[in-house]
């Protein structure tokens, strides 16, 4: 008689992300819930990663925690990502934008506690279809007001022309790459660095680029 096994499935891995703005709040609660959420589901929490004191106003690279996920993402060492709430990951749409189609592109879902998104199930999944609507929109937005300055500009006679690449400093162009190598996107990198959006793209070669 030959019986078969059904082949267990590994739980989900997933990785929590806690943040408060003042040293004076705690992490604690939002840990708790995330924990009894993820033995209810029979998820695996394989790492804490947490920033205190620290405004979701910031960037990446102004949040240490934020900065280890999204590496722990990139190289693949996660299912999922669950925070207590959207605004724990950030407050700009667009850096929240740039997180979420990052987490998408390694095909890590994401959870969020208060707002009741799994995007492991097909309602949840629906809203990382949206991202690329409202990157689109964003991008849009960018080039329309970049035209328009553009057009204003000529018409009050100033003179338009671009820097050359060879005239940037050899130094910022090797800190663009390196920063574009690790997940920066390009405001972020233009601002780090204190460079136009416009030369971090030529440097990278990637003319198109707005994230």
């Amino acid at each position: 008689m030959v019986v078969s096994a059904k082949r267990a499935t590994a739980p989900k891995r997933v990785a929590l992300y806690l943040r408060v703005s003042t040293t004076e709040q705690t992490t604690d609660n939002q840990r708790r819930e995330l924990e009894a959420v993820a033995e209810r589901a029979g998820w695996e929490v394989v790492a804490v990663f947490t920033d205190e004191g620290l405004s979701g106003a910031k960037g990446r690279d102004m949040r240490p925690g934020l900065d280890a996920l999204m590496k722990a993402v990139t190289r693949r060492e996660v299912d999922m990502v669950a925070a207590w709430s959207v605004d724990r990951l950030g407050r700009s749409l667009t850096d929240l934008l740039d997180l979420l189609q990052e987490m998408r592109s390694k095909n890590v879902d994401l959870f969020l506690h208060q707002q009741g998104l799994d995007t492991s199930t097909p309602s949840g999944r629906a809203m990382y279809q949206m991202l690329g609507v409202f990157a689109e929109f964003e991008r849009a937005m960018i080039r329309e007001r970049v035209m328009a300055g553009l057009a204003r500009a000529k018409a009050q006679g100033t003179k338009l022309g671009r820097k050359r690449i060879e005239d940037t400093d050899a130094k910022k162009v090797d800190a663009i790459r390196a920063l574009r190598a690790e997940g920066k996107g390009i405001r972020a990198i233009a601002g780090k660095l204190g460079v136009g959006v416009g030369t971090v793209m030529r440097v990278l070669g990637e003319p198109n680029a707005v994230a």
